[in-house]
C-alpha cells in the first residue's frame, strides 16, 4: 500500500543517502540479479501488490531572493516510480528511473519560507517490464535532488549544431512563466569570446509563415570559424558556447553554457565516417555500478572509469542500457570517447508482446526523445539507440521516427531491426548492430554483396569470469575486412556487491579500503546473484567485465590495448624495423618510446627510441636500434610506447602499448644423458624427487571457466570422468640413468595411454611424455601433467609471455620477454573461482624460495603453464574466494595443448584451431634444482 502524503511509514522517520538505493542501506529490501526473468510473475502493465515503497521528506528552505522568479524542482533519477508532494499537495509523477523529471513548482512555494518536499519511490510499476536489464535491481533515488530558481522568461531549449566544416548553428527557444513573451527580448551569443550572428533571415521566415506567437519565441545565432580544431576521439576539441536571453532594455534574464565540438558523423555505404574518415570503433558497453553503492555513481566515479578505458585503447562507449548520469557525456567530450546512447527500454522478459503493445507506445517514444532532448549537444555522442533486447515492432519505428525528424545528423541503431536480415532497409536501424554474432557469421556477410549497413556489433566478446578468447582474432578480421568496423565488448564492470559473509549484506558505503587489486578483504566477499537468499536469480552471470568490482583491470584489458596499439611494428626486414601510424586522426609527437631486447639468455638491453613524423595510416623503416649478438639464443624486439608528456587522461610516461618483433628463433638444445646419475621412481611409477610433494601425473581437466560450464563443455568432460581419472600402472622398464613408464587412465570416453621417460641429466632429470587420447576425447580441456612442490617457493621468473595471464587464444597482449611475479600474485581472483593464472609461450621457469634455492624447468618448447596455490578441484569445489585455503607449495600444470577460453556463457566459442584434438600428444621438460 502506498504511503499517503501526510504520515511517515510506520511512524518513525531514519536518514537515508541521497543519491543512493534502500537496497544498499541496511532495509530488507535486498539486491536481487535476474538477466531475463522479470522477479514477479505478473504480466505487462501489472505489477505485484507486495510493492517495496521509499518515502522521502526534507524541509526546504526557500531563498528569499528567489521571488519573482521560476523555481523547479529536479530530481535526477529514482525507480521506478517517483510521486512529488510539496507541503502535502500533489505536484507530479514520472516513471523513467534513468533520466530526470523536473517539477514547476512555481506558485507552490514561497520565497523566504520553509517548504516540505516528500518524494515516494514505488519500486515495481508498469514502467519495470520495460526495464528489464540485465542487472541488480535496486530501489531508490540514484541520482542527486536540486532545488533551482530561473527568470520567468528563460531559455526553454538550445539546440546546437557544429559541423566539421566549422559552420555554426544555434536554435533557442524563449518561454515565459508569467504568460505571453514580453516585447523586445533577444538572444546573444559568444563562442570562445567571438560574438554570434542572429539569424535575420530564420526570424524573416518565421514572422511571414505565421511561426510566431506569444507563448513561444524562437531565434537562430549563427558563425563561420575559420581555421577550426575539429572534435574527435584521439583530438577531443572543445569550445565554450554561452547563449544570453535579453528584456528589451539589455539586461540578461537566463544565460546557458556548452562546451561544444565542432564534428561531422554519417554513413557512406558501408561506413561509419566521423568527419568524413572511417574510424574503427573499440568499444565497451557500461552500467552505471559502484560495489558499496549500487547504482549511485560520483563525477569521481566516472572520470575513473574513462580514464581507465583510455588507458587500455577503448575509444567508446554504448551506454547499456539507458541514457548514463549527464556527467559521463562532458567527460566523454573532454576525454575523447565516441557514444552510443541507448534509452531506458528493454522489456527482455515480455518482449514480443510489448513492442507492439500501443499501452507501451507513449513510454516508447518518451524515453526516447527526452533522451535525445538531454544528450543531444554532445560531440560525443554519435549514434541514438533505441534500446536493447525488446525484440521489434510498431513502438520502435514510432520512436525511430520522432528521432530522424528531430535529429537528422546522427544516425539511429536497434540490434533488434536487424538481427534477422542485417541487409534490410528499414528505419529503425542505420546499422547492422548484431549481438554476439560469430566472426564467421560476420565475415561471409560484409563478403557476401548483400551488405547495405556498416556492421558494428552491439556485443561481442563477452568478459564473464575467465574469457574474451579470439579477441585478437576478431580484430585482425575486422582490420581487413572492409564492411566491419568493430564492436562494443560486453561488459565494463564486473557487478559484485561488497558483502559482509557473517550477515550475509551489503557492506554500503562504509566499506572504502575493504578491497584492494580486486580482492575483497577478509570476512568479506563479492556477492553476486543468489547471494543475498535471492529465490530467483541467475548467479554469476552479472560478474562478466573487463575490471573487477573495485577497477582493478582484468587481463584481457592488457589484451585489448595491444589490439589497439595506435604504433604497431608491422615487420623486420632489411636490417630494419617497419613502424606504422594507426591512429585515424593523429600523429605520433604525443608519444616517446623505448626499444627493449630481450634474449633468451636472460640478457635484457635497452635504448630510446626515436619514433618517426607519421601521418595517420603511414608506415617508415627505421633502422635496428641494436647490434645483434651472435649468442643468446632466441631475441625479441620490444618497442615501450608511453605518453611524452601529461594527457587529460594519462600521465607522462603512461605504457599505451608494448609492440614487439622476433628477431631470433629458438635454436632446440637437448639435455644430455648422464649415466652416471640415476632416476628415482616409486613402486607406482611415480617419479622420487627431493624438491616435489607430489609427482607429475597426466592431467586432462582443469577448473571450469564459466565459458566452459554455460558453454556446456564442463559437463562433458565430466560426464566423461576427466575430473576424476584414475591411474592405473601397466608397466615400468628400468636401465641404467632411465626409467620407462607406461600408465593407463580409463575415462567414459575411452582409456588414454600415457608415456613418461624419466632420463637422468645433470643437475636433474629430463622427462619425455606423451598422452594418446581416444578419437570419443574430442575438445578436452587440456593435455599436459601436474605435479607438487615443496613449501617455501613464493617467486616465479619465467621467460615467454607476460607479466599477466595468458592463454592460447587471448595472448596477443603478452609480450615476450623475462618477468617475475611472486606466486601469489599469478592466481586472478574471477568471482567464482575457476581455472586462472595461466602463461603462454614459456619457455623456461623457476620457482625459488627467498634464498634463491628452489627448482628451475626447462621446456621443449614454448609451452602453456599453470603455476597456483590451489589445485583445480580446490578451484572446482567453491563458489567464492573466501571458502578457497591456499596450499604451502605451488601446484605446477606443464601442458603440451590446452584449451583456448573463447566467449561460450554468452556467445561463441573459441575456435577450432584453439580447441585440443583426439590422438598423440608429445611434451618434455627438464627439472633441476637451482
Amino acid at each position: 500500500m502506498l504511503p499517503t502524503p501526510d504520515a511517515p511509514v510506520g511512524g518513525a522517520w531514519s536518514s537515508s543517502h541521497v543519491p543512493g538505493v534502500w537496497t544498499m542501506q541496511g532495509t530488507d529490501d535486498l539486491p536481487q540479479y535476474l538477466n531475463v526473468r522479470m522477479p514477479f510473475p505478473e504480466f505487462p502493465p501489472h505489477s505485484p501488490a507486495a510493492n517495496p515503497t521509499g518515502v522521502y521528506e526534507r524541509a526546504v528552505d526557500v531563498p528569499a531572493e528567489w521571488a519573482g522568479r521560476r523555481i523547479v524542482l529536479q530530481v535526477g533519477a529514482a525507480e521506478s516510480v517517483l510521486l512529488v508532494h510539496v507541503d502535502g499537495q500533489p505536484v507530479g509523477m514520472s516513471k523513467d528511473s534513468h533520466l530526470a523529471a523536473e517539477f514547476d513548482l512555481t506558485g507552490r512555494v514561497r520565497a523566504g519560507t520553509r517548504s516540505v518536499v516528500r518524494l515516494t519511490v514505488v519500486k515495481w510499476s508498469d514502467a519495470s517490464h520495460i526495464e528489464d536489464q540485465d542487472q541488480w535491481w535496486h530501489g531508490g533515488i540514484t541520482r542527486s535532488v536540486l532545488l533551482y530558481a530561473t527568470d520567468e522568461l528563460h531559455l526553454s531549449d538550445v539546440t546546437v549544431r557544429a559541423s566539421f566544416d566549422g559552420s555554426l548553428r544555434v536554435d533557442c527557444r524563449v518561454r515565459d512563466t508569467g504568460g505571453a513573451l514580453p516585447e523586445g527580448w533577444y538572444v546573444s551569443g559568444e563562442l570562445d569570446g567571438r560574438l554570434l550572428t542572429q539569424d535575420a533571415e530564420f526570424d524573416r521566415f518565421n514572422r511571414e509563415d505565421e511561426r510566431v506567437s506569444d507563448f513561444l519565441g524562437e531565434a537562430r545565432l549563427t558563425a563561420t570559424v575559420p581555421d577550426v580544431r575539429t572534435w574527435n576521439a584521439e583530438t577531443p576539441e572543445l569550445y565554450d558556447l554561452t547563449v544570453r536571453l535579453h528584456r528589451a532594455d539589455g539586461t540578461a534574464a537566463d544565460t546557458s553554457r556548452h562546451r561544444i565540438g565542432f564534428r561531422d558523423v554519417e554513413i557512406t555505404g558501408r561506413d561509419l565516417l566521423v568527419n568524413g574518415e572511417r574510424v574503427f570503433i573499440r568499444g565497451v558497453n557500461r552500467h552505471d555500478f559502484h560495489p558499496l553503492t549500487g547504482r549511485t555513481v560520483s563525477y569521481d566515479d566516472l572520470r575513473a572509469d574513462l580514464v581507465t578505458l583510455k588507458r587500455f585503447g577503448f575509444n567508446a562507449i554504448r551506454t547499456s542500457h539507458y541514457p548514463g548520469d549527464p556527467a559521463l557525456y562532458d567527460l566523454a567530450d573532454e576525454l575523447g570517447f565516441y557514444v552510443v546512447d541507448e534509452a531506458d527500454i528493454e522489456s527482455h522478459d515480455h518482449a514480443h508482446e510489448i513492442a507492439d503493445d500501443p499501452r507501451y507506445l507513449n513510454a516508447f517514444v518518451d524515453r526516447v526523445s527526452r533522451m535525445v532532448l538531454r544528450d543531444r549537444n554532445h560531440p560525443s555522442v554519435i549514434v541514438w539507440s533505441l534500446g536493447n533486447e525488446s525484440d521489434y515492432g510498431a513502438n520502435h519505428d514510432a520512436a525511430a521516427g520522432w528521432v530522424r525528424r528531430h535529429d537528422p545528423t546522427r544516425p539511429v541503431q536497434y540490434e533488434g531491426a536487424a538481427k534477422l536480415d542485417w541487409a534490410a532497409t528499414g528505419d529503425a536501424t542505420d546499422i547492422a548492430c548484431p549481438m554476439y554474432a560469430s566472426l564467421e557469421e560476420c565475415v561471409d556477410h560484409a563478403l557476401s554483396g548483400r551488405q547495405t549497413k556498416p556492421l558494428i556489433w552491439c556485443e561481442y566478446s563477452h568478459a564473464m569470469g575467465n574469457s574474451n578468447g579470439t579477441l585478437a582474432d576478431h580484430w585482425a578480421a575486422i582490420e581487413s575486412t572492409p564492411g566491419l568496423q568493430g564492436g562494443f565488448i560486453w561488459e565494463f564492470w564486473d557487478h559484485g556487491i561488497l558483502q559482509r559473509v557473517n550477515d550475509g549484506r551489503p557492506v554500503g558505503r562504509g566499506g572504502v579500503g575493504l578491497y584492494d587489486n580486486g580482492v575483497a578483504a577478509p570476512g568479506h566477499r563479492w556477492a553476486y546473484g543468489g547471494d543475498f537468499g535471492e529465490a530467483l536469480h541467475d548467479g554469476a552471470f552479472i560478474a562478466d567485465g573487463v575490471v573487477f568490482p573495485d577497477r582493478t583491470p582484468k587481463p584481457v584489458m592488457y589484451e585489448h590495448r595491444e589490439i589497439a596499439a595506435p604504433v604497431r611494428i608491422e615487420c623486420f626486414r632489411h636490417e630494419g624495423i617497419v613502424l606504422g601510424n594507426h591512429q585515424h586522426f593523429r600523429g605520433l609527437a604525443w608519444l616517446a618510446g623505448e626499444w627493449e631486447l630481450s634474449l633468451a639468455d636472460g640478457r635484457t638491453l635497452t635504448a630510446p627510441a626515436e619514433l618517426p613524423d607519421l601521418r595517420p595510416g603511414e608506415t617508415a623503416a627505421v633502422p635496428l636500434p641494436f647490434t645483434l649478438p651472435e649468442d643468446g639464443g632466441e631475441a625479441w624486439l620490444t618497442l615501450r610506447v608511453t605518453t611524452a608528456a601529461d594527457e587529460p587522461w594519462a600521465p607522462r610516461g603512461t605504457v599505451l602499448c608494448v609492440p614487439q618483433v622476433r628477431l631470433r628463433e629458438a635454436v632446440p638444445q637437448a639435455p644430455t644423458a648422464s649415466q652416471n646419475r640415476s632416476v628415482e621412481v616409486d613402486d607406482d611409477g611415480l617419479l622420487v624427487h627431493p624438491l616435489l610433494t607430489s609427482a607429475p601425473t597426466l592431467s586432462l581437466w582443469r577448473a571450469p571457466t564459466d565459458n566452459d560450464e554455460l558453454g556446456g563443455m564442463a559437463p562433458r568432460w565430466r560426464d566423461w570422468g576427466l575430473d576424476a581419472l584414475v591411474r592405473k600402472v601397466t608397466d615400468v622398464r628400468r636401465t641404467p640413468g632411465r626409467v620407462t613408464v607406461q600408465a593407463e587412465y580409463a575415462c567414459e570416453a575411452g582409456v588414454v595411454r600415457h608415456a613418461q621417460v624419466f632420463t637422468a641429466v645433470e643437475g636433474g632429470v629430463h622427462v619425455e611424455e606423451s598422452a594418446e587420447l581416444p578419437e570419443q576425447l574430442d575438445d578436452v580441456a587440456r593435455v599436459g601433467c601436474v605435479f607438487e612442490t615443496v613449501a617455501g617457493l613464493d617467486l616465479m621468473e619465467w621467460y615467454g609471455q607476460g607479466p599477466w595471464e595468458s592463454y592460447p587464444d587471448r595472448a596477443f597482449g603478452a609480450p615476450v620477454g623475462h618477468h617475475a611475479v611472486p606466486v601469489d600474485e599469478l592466481f586472478t581472483p574471477y568471482l567464482r573461482p575457476q581455472e586462472s593464472g595461466g602463461r603462454h609461450g614459456v619457455r623456461h621457469f623457476t620457482l625459488s624460495a627467498p634464498d634463491a634455492t628452489g627448482l628451475a624447468v626447462a621446456l621443449d618448447e614454448p609451452r602453456q603453464v599453470g603455476v597456483s596455490r590451489y589445485r583445480a578441484a580446490d578451484l572446482t569445489a567453491v563458489a567464492h574466494h573466501d571458502e578457497l585455503v591456499p596450499g604451502a607449495g605451488c601446484v605446477v600444470h606443464i601442458d603440451a595443448a590446452h584449451r583456448g577460453l573463447g566467449t561460450a556463457s554468452c556467445g561463441p566459442d573459441t575456435f577450432a584451431s584453439y580447441r585440443v584434438a583426439p590422438g598423440v600428444h608429445r611434451w618434455s621438460w627438464t627439472l633441476r634444482a637451482l
